[in-house]
């Protein structure tokens, strides 16, 4: 059922379903609410966490689940300035300070795995061209050191080098089980190297890893079997956007790729599946067929309010519901919705780069 219209509630109405708990494998949330990863572009030098980011991520631990920023898990993945690395010993050390943060407020908080492909520029990279399955240009903008860069035509992976992709995303996973996260998330979502991978019109390889969607769902599954491998099964996510055209994506069949990709997920049996889908997309939404193919926790993300994400968990066409925007403007946003209070209203003008301002300063209910 089509959950694009939510039920409107009554002032004095609860949210049941959003603020009951919920247990994520061995994992008690306290809600049914996620902070919905969110690229904020305040890193330091060397792709180091910003300080800041303890006092920002501990201020919305009262979400039953945090999932972070997108964390590149090598210099092959960076593709823009100011985002943070999971590669290095200084990076460990500044994801870990963010954790203690984030446990001592009392939430739980996941890292997201990420590697751009070829959303990225050879500024980032000593001159050397960004990686994909495919060289083919995404002919977009990508903002560097510099300032703004058109992006160039990739070179297109070696089959001999994939398996040096994944160890990249294994040891990524190692890394931030090191750094004390309580699980971490496949970026495989957003036009990035794994989605890359998955849809035909940015995979036209003619080996093991292009052509049918088993070819191309190979090297997702992959990295998701390599980075089990290190969690296990229930503290690994995986987040996909069947629908999304962002960073020049498109797929002839976007049904048929993305419940392959949610059916072999399912088989093994991972923590979740985090699907962008988002509720302006009406009829053309893939989530709800997801979620009946993937029978495990399941995410949705893109456009909810507390109306639309209860009638979702009511409908259990969802598990749990990520929030962005609101979440990122209101670090309060769970006593929010549960008071139905006023939100802050999002500064776009400072969601990227930047240091307090609209980052940290934004301002709870007194």
């Amino acid at each position: 059922m089509n959950i694009s219209v939510a039920k409107v509630r009554a002032a004095g109405e609860a949210y049941e379903n959003l603020f009951s708990p919920y247990r994520l494998g061995d994992l008690e949330l306290k809600n049914r609410m996620v902070l919905a990863p969110m690229t904020r572009s305040r890193a330091l030098e060397g792709n180091v966490p910003n300080p800041l980011a303890e006092t920002y991520y501990a201020q919305r631990a009262s979400a039953g689940l945090i999932i972070t920023e997108a964390t590149q898990v090598s210099p092959q993945g960076v593709g823009y300035i100011r985002t943070p690395g999971i590669h290095s010993d200084a990076q460990i050390a500044g994801w870990k300070k963010i954790t203690d943060a984030v446990h001592k407020a009392g939430g739980k908080i996941f890292l997201q795995l990420w590697h751009v492909g070829r959303i990225s520029h050879p500024d980032f990279h000593g001159g050397e061209l960004p990686v994909a399955p495919s060289a083919i240009n995404p002919a977009i903008e990508v903002y560097t050191a510099k300032g703004p860069a058109k992006t160039v035509t990739p070179r297109a992976l070696e089959t001999s080098e994939i398996p040096g992709v994944v160890e990249q995303f294994r040891k990524g996973a190692e890394n931030a089980k090191a750094a004390g996260f309580d699980g971490v998330e496949i970026h495989g979502a957003n036009g990035y190297l794994l989605d890359q991978f998955t849809r035909d019109g940015t995979n036209k390889r003619t080996d093991a890893y292009g052509g049918s969607v088993e070819n191309r769902a190979r090297f997702p599954l992959e990295v998701t079997d390599a980075v089990v491998g290190v969690w296990g099964k229930e503290r690994v996510g995986y987040r996909m956007s069947p629908n999304s055209l962002f960073n020049s994506m498109s797929d002839s069949d976007p049904v048929t790729t993305f419940s392959y990709l949610a059916e072999q997920l399912g088989k093994r049996g991972i923590g979740y599946l985090h699907a962008v889908d988002p509720l302006s997309d009406g009829a053309n939404r893939i989530s709800p067929l997801l979620r009946g193919i993937f029978k495990g926790t399941y995410i949705v993300n893109g456009g909810f309010d507390a109306d639309s994400a209860e009638d979702a968990l009511e409908r259990k066409e969802a598990d749990l519901v990520a929030f962005g925007v609101p979440f990122l403007a209101n670090p309060d946003l769970p006593v929010r919705y549960r008071k139905k209070a006023r939100l802050n209203v999002p500064d776009q003008n400072t969601f990227y780069q930047g240091e307090e301002k609209g980052y940290t300063d934004y301002p709870a209910l007194v």
